[in-house]
């Protein structure tokens, strides 16, 4: 009875097969359909490695919603070198809500030498070199993201050369926590003071032959700090052609969540415009000599996600590819051969065209003459 169940069990189980054999000696096999085969197989490998190459590679997905967090701090890094000497210049932030943040709370400065060493020209050079490229091929900002604390900081580096000449700038760096809010980050002749109805610089004692605003931003960034991400106004140098001179920054911040197999931040990318001008009360162009980077924040926030072909369906893309081609294939391999067949065909009834054959009654017949052995002779 088992092996009666067996059996049957078995009948049904062939009768099910969607994927009958065909019996080798049925099977007729030519030239043509091995190179076609060879085509498809060859196809079939360069396509699998390209699918592969796209599986292993990673994106990345852009989403934007409401920022709803408005009490937080917001963090500003600051890296900039002024032609000027350090008690000539003062750096402060005046935000909407009227709040003054002093420089001494974050910011150092530093006496150094303003021309940059034959390193440091290089890493300059550079470092403006990809911010062109950055502003023509959007797309290699995703690179940036991916390669966030795995590629080679973005930091200016020291001086190799340990220059004699005495320091004739000052290096404003450190970073700043302000309300999240406009703001105006400004760096001008004197010392911040505070003052009830707003704040002054104390540029009075200053003379107006040592103004000299040409500046290098080295570093400029909102939010958490984050090696390897280069921002829009690094590497950016600005010569002054006159004392009294007045460059405008217009900063719009968008806050970015950053979420990538390396890292996972919170940080802030910008926009900016640039604007420059030079002082001149009788000619109408009023305002004050020196740096102002004029902040605003975005109402949306970005969140950038690195995403990951899911192994299941790179299985299923390639199975679509495998499969595609054999059907594509197989379908062009036999309507070749049924046109070759017909024009082949044709060509065979045109050269045995019909021949006219004189009988012995005078008539005509159309068959072709029967070829004997005494006709040989």
């Amino acid at each position: 009875m088992r092996r009666l169940n067996r059996k049957k069990t078995l009948n049904l189980m062939k009768e099910l097969d969607a994927f009958p054999k065909v019996p080798e000696s049925y099977v007729e096999t030519s030239a043509s359909g091995g190179t076609v085969s060879l085509i498809a197989f060859t196809t079939i490998a360069f396509l699998t490695v390209m699918e592969f190459m796209v599986y292993r590679d990673t994106w990345m997905k852009y989403e934007y919603e409401v920022d709803k967090d408005f009490t937080s701090k917001l963090r500003i890094n600051i890296d900039i070198t002024v032609a000027m000497r350090c008690q000539y210049v003062g750096a402060d932030v005046l935000d909407l809500a009227e709040t003054m943040v002093a420089s001494a709370d974050g910011l150092i400065y530093e006496p150094v030498v303003f021309d940059l060493s034959p390193q440091q020209k290089e890493w300059q050079r550079m470092l403006q070199l990809i911010q062109s490229r950055l502003q023509e091929e959007h797309s290699l900002q995703d690179v940036i993201f991916k390669s966030a604390f795995k590629s080679a900081s973005t930091a200016l580096p020291p001086r190799e050369d340990n220059s004699l000449q005495s320091p004739d700038a000052c290096r404003i760096h450190g970073h700043l926590y302000v309300n999240k809010v406009a703001g105006n980050f400004h760096i001008t002749v004197g010392k911040a003071i505070p003052h009830p109805r707003g704040h002054a610089h104390l540029a009075a004692l200053v003379s107006h032959e040592s103004y000299n605003f040409s500046h290098r931003i080295d570093h400029l960034s909102f939010g958490e700090l984050i090696p390897g991400i280069i921002n829009p106004l690094d590497g950016t140098e600005k010569i002054a052609s006159d004392h009294n001179q007045m460059f405008q920054y217009f900063i719009t911040v968008v806050p970015t969540k950053l979420h990538t197999h390396k890292i996972s931040a919170e940080t802030h990318q910008f926009s900016v415009t640039e604007r420059e001008r030079i002082i001149n009360h009788a000619a109408g162009s009023h305002g004050v000599s020196g740096i102002f980077m004029k902040y605003d924040i975005s109402s949306l926030m970005v969140t950038v996600t690195e995403e990951h072909m899911p192994f299941w369906q790179f299985l299923v893309r390639l199975c679509g590819i495998i499969g595609g081609i054999f059907s594509t294939t197989g379908i062009l391999h036999g309507f070749g051969r049924f046109v070759a067949e017909v024009i082949f065909c044709r060509f065979r009834l045109g050269s045995y065209r019909s021949t006219l054959v004189p009988l012995p009654d005078g008539h005509t017949s159309n068959h072709l003459p029967l070829i004997t052995d005494n006709s040989t002779h």
